[in-house]
């Protein structure tokens, strides 16, 4: 099937670049790293003006999706800028509670929306641990057919992107949601957290590869540019070629999600929000109302785009580290904080080895 984006969809992507080039996002993520919230959430209200978190919340509750091409989009673009923050957290949340549904999604799905709102959440079979749990408003967790609000973000553990905190939320709170409609919810949540974190696995990739060809372009040995070395060009074409490979997958992803979403009954729980967005990609279904229930189909596609995108995304730090030689080990290098970003995004919301399962699973 062909696939192309839309006018609108490029557009977007490229208001989302202009407005994160000009935010000095490694002084951003400095200041994150060192526990200094305030540049960071500066940027996030300005993405939300932009209507990136919206993306992932039904119109019911001041949201314009679910749109997951447009959130792919939106993601590749912050995975390029490594824009700090619980970002496929808070738009997995929109998931989780606009299937939920009721009073919890009311309270929060509009904060979500407009960016008041940066949330973070625990699902069962992902792990325990909640990314940015401190800097977030609320820390949501499921168990069973239980949807619980933290009652603190918990101890932090170590991580190897200081600027990609973990934690493990303190154990108890009251549920705030309960019953059948919880699991699709946290089944669609983890979809919605693995392709986010695909699509700023392969932004940040991306973003490997282009520092990396400026810089053997201008770095020396015997007279000429590194970078006209034979395995020079050869390991780049290499990486090239991982992203561009996962780039289709990614979108393909967004299809089937979209696909979900615009069925008869795809909304997940009662109260749970419905609208149409505009704008889908050409040759892809148009979003429809609700959000999806974690279908086999649509998780067999989003596992796919999220091993294929986050090995690419490694192995474009992998390549990135040797060529830049000795100056890659550096934090005073810019690039230093992608580079520590690459492997938890690719082990993040799905590690490799489980996401292929999860494919031949189908």
């Amino acid at each position: 099937m062909p696939f192309l984006l839309t006018d609108e969809q490029r557009e977007f992507g490229r208001s989302l670049d202009a407005l994160l080039a000009a935010a000095d996002t490694p002084a951003v993520l400095r200041a994150w790293a060192a526990g200094d919230h305030g540049p960071g959430r500066a940027l996030w209200g300005r993405l939300a003006d932009a209507g990136v978190f919206a993306l992932a919340v039904p119109e019911a509750y001041g949201g314009v999706g679910p749109l997951p091409v447009e959130a792919a989009v939106a993601c590749v673009e912050l995975g390029r800028h490594a824009v700090p923050g619980p970002v496929a957290e808070t738009l997995a949340a929109g998931a989780l509670l606009a299937g939920a549904g009721g009073p919890v999604a009311e309270e929060w799905l509009p904060g979500i929306a407009s960016g008041a709102a940066v949330v973070s959440l625990t699902l069962e079979g992902y792990g325990p641990y909640a990314p940015d749990a401190d800097a977030a408003d609320a820390v949501f967790t499921v168990t069973g057919d239980e949807l619980r609000l933290a009652p603190g973000p918990g101890e932090p553990s170590a991580s190897a992107d200081p600027a990609r905190r973990l934690f493990r939320p303190e154990p108890g709170g009251a549920p705030v949601a309960k019953g059948p409609a919880i699991r699709p919810a946290a089944r669609a949540a983890g979809d919605w957290a693995a392709f986010a974190t695909a699509a700023l696995a392969l932004g940040c990739g991306e973003e490997l590869l282009r520092a990396t060809v400026a810089y053997v372009k201008q770095r020396t040995q015997f007279g000429v540019p590194v970078g006209s070395f034979q395995a020079v060009k050869h390991r780049l074409a290499d990486t090239l070629l991982g992203l561009e490979f996962a780039r289709p997958l990614l979108y393909g992803a967004a299809v089937e999600m979209t696909s979900e979403v615009s069925r008869p009954g795809a909304g997940a729980g009662s109260g749970s929000g419905s609208g149409s967005g505009s704008g889908s990609a050409e040759g892809s279904p148009g979003a429809g109302a609700g959000s999806a229930e974690g279908s086999p189909r649509a998780g067999a596609a989003v596992a796919a785009a999220k091993v294929t995108a986050g090995e690419a995304g490694y192995a474009a730090a992998r390549t990135a580290l040797q060529l830049h030689g000795a100056i890659g080990y550096t934090e005073e290098l810019d690039l230093a904080w992608w580079l520590r970003r690459a492997r938890p995004l690719r082990d993040a919301w799905g590690t490799p080895s489980a996401c292929r399962a999860r494919v031949l699973a189908g």
